[in-house]
């Protein structure tokens, strides 16, 4: 079985003076500090929480 592709997520902008629901999807996501990592399966899910807050976040290829 081949192994499920993974993205990097890192938060780099801070979610002070935006709507609740978006610091809600970034805890989701694992996320609630700045400058913070998180290495999650690409699937499309977690593609429509980054969408989100695509804003707020970086995203990578794992390796």
């Amino acid at each position: 079985m081949a192994a499920a592709a993974k993205i990097k997520v890192t938060q780099i902008r801070s979610p002070i003076s935006r709507p609740a629901w978006q610091r809600t999807v970034l805890i989701g996501l694992g996320l609630n500090k700045m400058h913070r990592s998180r290495v999650l399966e690409d699937t499309p899910s977690i593609r429509g929480m980054i969408a989100k807050v695509h804003h707020l976040v970086k995203i990578e290829e794992a390796r």
